[in-house]
Parts: C-alpha cells; sequence; structure tokens
C-alpha cells in the first residue's frame, strides 16, 4: 500500500506540461525580441546588430545578444 502511495504522489509531482524548444538559436549572434499583444517571441536569425536594428523599425520589438552565439573562436587560454 506505501508503494502504491508513494507512485501516486511521485506521479502528481511530475510536470505535464509539453516541452518548449530552445528559444536562442546558437547560429546567430543578435535576436530580435517582439512584443506582441497575444505573445512575446524572439526571432533568432541576423548576423548583426544593424540588420536586426532594421527590422525592428516600426515594430514593438528590441534587438538583443545572443548570449548563447556558438563562436567559431576558441576561447583564449584552451589548446587544440
Amino acid at each position: 500500500m506505501r508503494i502504491l502511495i508513494f507512485a501516486m504522489s511521485a506521479i502528481g509531482t511530475v510536470s505535464i506540461e509539453p516541452a518548449e524548444a530552445q528559444t536562442y538559436d546558437p547560429a546567430y549572434l543578435v535576436c530580435l525580441h517582439v512584443y506582441h499583444p497575444d505573445a512575446n517571441y524572439y526571432e533568432c536569425r541576423y548576423p548583426s546588430l544593424p540588420q536586426c536594428i532594421a527590422m525592428a523599425s516600426g515594430r514593438r520589438a528590441q534587438c538583443m545578444i545572443n548570449s548563447y552565439f556558438a563562436s567559431t573562436r576558441v576561447p583564449a587560454g584552451r589548446l587544440e
């Protein structure tokens, strides 16, 4: 009986929400955060800040540097 109660409580604590995709695409340096009345979302597909700023012009949006950008340079101090 204890095992049944433990199993039921363990199942009840597990989240049943669907998994979300990664918000930031590591292939691009700049992301556009769009503020929409129905939903806020990110468009990470800009290789430079000026391109993102041009797309944000006239929209409720803000450009931001992608902190998950996968740089092609090797960090200082690492030898490969």
